[in-house]
C-alpha cells in the first residue's frame, strides 16, 4: 500500500487547478458526511458509524491541510503528511479503545440506520476516490490523501456488511469487529504515510539546511 516512487521533482503538479478543485470538493463532501454519520452513529448506537464519522472528520482536516501546502516546498508537504499520518494513527487507536469498551458495556446498534447511512457514505467516498485516483502516485502528501479516500471506501463496504450481520444475528459483534478492522486499516495507513514523509525529509543532504533546500526545490 505504501508508495515506493517519489514525484517530488514534479513541482508543477501541486498547484494544478484540477488537484485543488478535487480537494475542495472532497473537503465539502467529507465535512457534510461527518455531520450525518456522527449524528446517525450516536442515535443508532453504532461504533462502526462513529468510527467512520471520525474518519470523515479527519479527512476534512487532511484536505484542508493539503490545500494549504499544495504549492509549498517538499519539506513542508512532507511535514504536513507526517501530521496527517500521526493523526490517522491516533484516531485509529481511539476507535480500538471505544470498540473494546462497547464490547463490555454496549448493546446491539440499529441495523437499518447502519445500512442506510453506510450506503450513503460509500457513495460519497467512491466519488472522492474516483476524483483523486489520478493523483495516487504523487508525493507523501498526495499519497496520504489517496490512502485516506481508498480506506474510507473499503470501510464503508464493511459497515454495510456489518449492518447485515447485526440485523441477522441481533448482536453488536459485527459492528464491533468492523470498527476494530477499520481502526487497524487506519493505523496501517497512518504508519505508511509517516514512513514516506520521513524518507522524503531524509532525502535532503545533511550539509544544507532542510528549509533552504526546500526553498531551492520549490523555485525550480
Amino acid at each position: 500500500m505504501a508508495c515506493t516512487s517519489c514525484a517530488s521533482d514534479k513541482t508543477g503538479t501541486f498547484n494544478d487547478p484540477k488537484w485543488r478543485r478535487a480537494l475542495w470538493i472532497a473537503l465539502a463532501i467529507n465535512g457534510g458526511m461527518f455531520g450525518v454519520e456522527i449524528v446517525a452513529g450516536i442515535a443508532g448506537g453504532s461504533k462502526a458509524l462513529q468510527a467512520d464519522a471520525l474518519d470523515f472528520f479527519g479527512d476534512t482536516a487532511n484536505y484542508a491541510i493539503s490545500l494549504g501546502v499544495a504549492g509549498m516546498a517538499l519539506t513542508w508537504r512532507a511535514r504536513a503528511a507526517m501530521l496527517k499520518g500521526a493523526t490517522l494513527a491516533l484516531l485509529s487507536l481511539y476507535v480500538l479503545a471505544a470498540a473494546g469498551w462497547a464490547a463490555v458495556y454496549g448493546a446491539a446498534p440499529h441495523a437499518q440506520v447502519m445500512g442506510i447511512v453506510g450506503v450513503a457514505a460509500l457513495i460519497a467516498n467512491l466519488v472522492v476516490a474516483v476524483m483523486l485516483y489520478r493523483f495516487r502516485e504523487g508525493d507523501a502528501n498526495m499519497r496520504s490523501v489517496w490512502i485516506c479516500s481508498r480506506n474510507d471506501a473499503i470501510g464503508n463496504i464493511a459497515v454495510v456488511l456489518a449492518a447485515g450481520g447485526v440485523f441477522g444475528l441481533n448482536s453488536a459483534w459485527p459492528d464491533l469487529v468492523v470498527a476494530a478492522l477499520m481502526a487497524a486499516l487506519g493505523l496501517s495507513g497512518g504508519i505508511q504515510i509517516v514512513r514516506q514523509a520521513r524518507a522524503e525529509l531524509r532525502s535532503f543532504p545533511p550539509s544544507v539546511p532542510v528549509d533552504f533546500q526546500g526553498s531551492l526545490h520549490g523555485s525550480r
